[in-house]
């Protein structure tokens, strides 16, 4: 084994066995490659990404390869997901040299952490128009220590380029939230939904920016469009038909085809989406598509911790997707005659199927079924996962990451409401009580836990994510001690990530070095970005504690990420969504001593822009609030709906509250 087999992060571990001498992030992985005058060989990747595992099998296993590696650089490997910070440097420096990216990610550093070129993925031999890895590795070591200025060149333009930029100053006007949603609705895919074109990412802050669009008067179009993607991303095979939750994305244009890993943040990020519709629409298919999420939360994600592991590999066996797929041959064993054709009808089984000789269960172009095929086919579902859990299943990655926790846990909170699912609740809080407890850092959160190990201190996305899951705990219970936590983690990432000179989080402590700059996006990735989440955390906090303070802060900091956002709508959906919360928002005050059945009528409402006060002294209500002369009359229980500094008469019927908020909206 090398250096790799005390590594706590389960894509480090399955490295250990390689020839390759890898060292993991290290001062001491530096201090090698200055003593030794070798440069740095940078590999990044994660547990579920086929690619890495494909490069891995073909040169990192390879004894000749490792051994040119070994005695030409200092080889560092990189979970991706355990350290995004150093991902986000180096990928922005393989971008600056006009390379798309993905993973792996392959850079070649100085001694110093300076890259000076990188690239991707490399096979083994010169094919798919990419060069053999040997040869670039032979090149890259004769360069580096034949033309050291070369190097020294590359390494000063790609460090410029990664510099931050100075901050545009922001909208000279309010940014016209209808106007961008339209344009984001226009670069849907009018058939697929969807970002037009493949591959095909679902891209949840855009369908939430469309989904807020779509609740006010004239956005119908918006709404079509984001209704339009969750309906076909269900019907797709980028959705496990059979065990719920979806994969990270569909290779082709139509939903088809995913690329089979299956990640715990898509999945967060869709399961509130999903609930909101079938809680608005009553459609039964989003109804499914959110139960099925949380299903497969509860049966593959959850951890004896109550936490959530990160991801389910592509692969098994070696082979992609060989767990989710069938042939038409294995269906007939299985099934009776009726049945498979039942199968085939709703859920696109042929011959020779959709991919590569087998068929991705999917019901994009099949008739939906009738109450009397819906339940044979429930039955025929359950046989067939039944026995696809016999197959030797994808790897999991059991780390557990607070970010994304934070955001599958106020997912479930929201969802827990919208559909009437305590249970979901239940699982919400076990998860929170493992993050908030035993990832504790001090005053904030590490980042990672597993067996036992902690990766501390955690990103500004850590603590974000944290504070929002708090705040929709805290809006489930109305218990004080998540509000309590909520605001001290937002003061933590105030004093410790915020960048004095930009106004916005960074994604590091603002003290961290080690990296040739300091890391500070603003948009949205696979996740969203920390800015945008806690944008819209300060807007619950300023609601919830009624401070002038609080809302001073939240107007600042939001507008502080108006420029870049409206500069980039689409790669800013997390800022815009918290921006259209601070204009189109609703307060509902909650006021007196019997107020549990209204707060949960709250919760129901299918809404993306409530923001909830539980109340339970009218006093507590800021002196100035609009609703604080009338909720002294209140009685006993009643809810106040409150936009635009005022507030509609007291509602006392939680049956009534759907329809006055219709009525205000």
């Amino acid at each position: 084994m090398n250096r790799l087999a005390q590594a706590a992060s389960p894509y480090l571990l399955q490295h250990r066995d390689n020839p390759v001498d890898w060292w993991e992030w290290s001062d001491e992985a530096f201090a090698e490659a200055r003593v030794s005058g070798r440069p740095v060989l940078l590999s990044v990747g994660y547990a579920a990404c086929h690619w890495c595992h494909v490069m891995a099998h073909e040169s990192f296993e390879n004894e000749a390869i490792a051994a040119l590696m070994n005695e030409l650089f200092v080889n560092i490997k990189v979970d991706r997901e355990e350290r995004p910070d150093i991902d986000h440097v180096y990928m922005s420096a393989l971008h600056s040299l006009g390379e798309q990216g993905g993973w792996p990610l392959t850079m070649f550093l100085t001694a110093e952490g300076l890259p000076f070129w990188g690239g991707t993925y490399f096979p083994p031999t010169s094919r798919y128009g990419r060069p053999g890895f040997p040869a670039v590795l032979r090149q890259i070591a004769a360069v580096h220590a034949e033309d050291p200025e070369r190097i020294a060149r590359n390494a000063s333009a790609i460090t410029a380029a990664l510099q931050p930029r100075a901050q545009a100053a922001g909208p000279s006007a309010e940014p016209d939230l209808d106007a961008i949603a339209a344009r984001v609705a226009a670069s849907f895919d009018p058939v697929n939904g969807g970002i037009d074109g493949a591959p095909k990412f679902p891209n949840p802050g855009l369908v939430e920016l469309l989904w807020r669009r779509g609740q006010r008067p004239g956005g119908e179009a918006e709404r079509a469009a984001a209704r339009l993607t969750l309906d076909r991303m269900e019907r797709g095979g980028i959705h496990d038909h059979l065990a719920g939750g979806f994969a990270r994305y569909a290779v082709d244009a139509r939903w088809l085809v995913p690329h089979f890993e299956k990640m715990l943040y898509d999945n967060a990020q869709l399961l509130p989406l999903y609930a909101l519709d079938a809680a608005g629409s009553g459609r039964e298919d989003a109804r499914m598509a959110a139960e099925g999420i949380v299903a497969w939360l509860a049966r593959e994600m959850l951890l004896p911790e109550g936490a959530f592991a990160a991801s389910l590999d592509a692969d098994s066996e070696g082979v992609e997707g060989k767990f989710y797929v069938w042939t038409a041959a294995q269906l007939a064993d299985l099934l009776t005659p009726d049945e498979a054709a039942l199968l085939a009808l709703h859920y696109g089984v042929t011959e020779h199927g959709n991919w590569e000789e087998t068929t991705i269960l999917n019901r994009l172009d099949t008739p939906d079924a009738d109450a009397p095929a819906q339940a044979a086919l429930r039955a025929i579902r359950d046989r067939l996962l039944t026995v696809r859990n016999q197959r030797i299943p994808p790897a999991r990655d059991d780390k557990i990451l607070a970010d994304w926790n934070g955001l599958v846990i106020a997912a479930l909170a929201r969802a827990a409401g919208l559909l009437n699912r305590p249970d979901w609740l239940e699982l919400a809080q076990r998860a929170y009580r493992f993050a908030s407890e035993s990832m504790a850092d001090g005053d904030g959160l590490a980042h990672s836990f597993r067996a036992g190990r902690l990766i501390a201190p955690g990103f500004a996305l850590d603590h974000a994510a944290m504070t929002d899951a708090a705040l929709a705990l805290h809006d489930a219970t109305a218990s004080r001690s998540y509000l309590d936590d909520a605001r001290r983690w937002a003061s933590h990432l105030w004093r410790r990530y915020r960048d004095e000179s930009t106004g916005l989080l960074g994604m590091t402590v603002q003290d961290s070095g080690g990296l040739p700059v300091m890391p500070r996006p603003t948009h949205d990735d696979a996740v969203p970005n920390a800015n945008g989440v806690h944008a819209g955390n300060l807007l619950r906090i300023a609601a919830k504690t009624g401070e002038d303070g609080d809302r001073r802060r939240a107007d600042n900091f939001l507008a502080a990420g108006l420029s870049a956002a409206v500069a980039s709508p689409v790669a800013h959906g997390s800022i815009l969504n918290a921006y259209d919360l601070a204009r189109h928002g609703v307060e509902i005050v909650i006021a007196g001593e019997e107020r549990a059945a209204l707060r949960q009528a709250a919760l129901r409402l299918p809404y993306t822009g409530t923001l909830i006060v539980d109340c339970p002294e009218v006093d507590a209500l800021r002196a100035g609030h609009p609703a604080a002369a009338m909720a002294r009359q209140a009685g006993r229980g009643a809810a106040f709906i409150c936009f635009q500094g005022r507030c509609l008469p007291p509602v006392t019927d939680p049956n009534r509250l759907a329809e006055a908020i219709r009525a205000a909206r």
